[in-house]
């Protein structure tokens, strides 16, 4: 009896150790596939492309961008997708801002990612500053129908040029067919009400896209997720996308924002700005994913922000804390990014 209250005893020290060990907002065990998106903040390598407008990263240039910071930028990249993973790695990993193939190809070659079973859907953007949207997948659960970029020209400005959409579609876990957009809808560095029209138009185009994969299949689940530059209460979301903020009652031909429900837990966002944590990075689902009757299905509680602490420093000017960058202005802090990352649990029927 002595000796098995000493194994008890140990179980439970070691079970709680593991517990103390997740990452925050990681409580549900039933079985789930995890996916996240990340926008990476300028993950740019140290070579120059004359393609492209890639000056501010490079050896010689005010930012000091070198082949040590950007593995370095690499690295903690990778510790973001497994710390987020907790015991098992993200299943699908949204990516934004990254320059070119050659930097996820570096993301899952040379860091700790390496040996894995994720591969890489990409495609060099027409965005001036060459930075793309990306997807990883792992094989070993999503089961890859196949992809599609959707290039974007606005009608009123036909010389103008954004990222892609990136469009894929695979059987998730070998129970469902999932179809997934990754976006990086137009930035308001120019103003946001300048700026507000092409984020709508962006909307627009992939809700179009959507319609058209309810056409030939009405109960589909669509998964939406990226980078908006709006928040969900804005037109490009509601207007564009045509997504509801309400759960309650969810219907198969609608997609549902599941985004606004993290603005009541902590940090409030993930993005920060001028002291105001922001709502820019979105995941919005079918209404079909939200039936729990489905074998893989998804709830509003399922959604978080990851706020690791390392991904954190404290706001000196405002209250609270912010993202830790890698660069503040042109100083290097060897930070992550400007952004947290958002991750959600597709839960599935054994």
């Amino acid at each position: 009896m002595k000796y098995l209250c000493i194994i008890v005893l140990a179980s439970l020290l070691m079970a709680a150790s593991c517990e103390k060990d997740k990452p925050s907002g990681m409580v549900d065990k039933n079985p789930h596939f995890r996916v996240m998106f990340y926008n990476t903040e300028n993950l740019f390598d140290a070579i120059d492309d004359p393609k492209i407008n890639d000056e501010e990263f490079l050896p010689g240039s005010t930012r000091k961008w070198t082949e040590a910071r950007y593995q370095e930028k690499l690295n903690h990249i990778a510790q973001v997708i497994k710390d987020l993973g907790n015991d098992t790695l993200p299943v699908l990993v949204g990516l934004c801002e990254v320059e070119n193939r050659k930097t996820v190809d570096d993301l899952i070659n040379k860091t700790l990612l390496k040996g894995l079973d994720y591969k890489i859907i990409h495609r060099e953007s027409p965005d001036t500053r060459g930075i793309d949207v990306a997807l990883l997948y792992r094989t070993r659960y999503f089961q890859l129908i196949g992809f599609q970029f959707f290039p974007i020209r606005f009608p009123d400005d036909t010389a103008l040029r954004t990222r892609e959409i990136l469009y894929a579609s695979g059987i998730l876990g070998g129970k469902d067919t999932v179809h997934v957009f990754v976006n990086h809808w137009p930035s308001r560095s120019s103003g946001e009400i300048q700026t507000r029209p092409l984020r709508l138009f962006v909307a627009q185009t992939v809700k179009s896209k959507v319609d058209s994969i309810w056409m030939k299949s009405p109960g589909a689940q669509i998964l939406i997720t990226g980078d908006f530059n709006d928040e969900p209460m804005d037109l490009s979301v509601i207007s564009g996308l045509k997504a509801l903020l309400t759960y309650d009652k969810p219907v198969e031909g609608k997609l549902y924002d599941l985004t606004q429900g993290l603005k009541n837990s902590s940090p409030g966002g993930t993005y920060k700005y001028k002291g105001t944590w922001n709502l820019l990075d979105h995941v919005v689902i079918s209404g079909s994913m939200l039936d729990t009757a489905r074998l893989l299905y998804a709830r509003p509680a399922d959604l978080h922000v990851f706020q690791a602490k390392y991904l954190l420093e404290p706001d000196k000017s405002n209250l609270g804390s912010q993202p830790l960058r890698t660069y503040l202005g042109t100083f290097y802090q060897g930070g992550y990014s400007d952004h947290l990352p958002v991750f959600l649990d597709i839960h599935y029927r054994k």
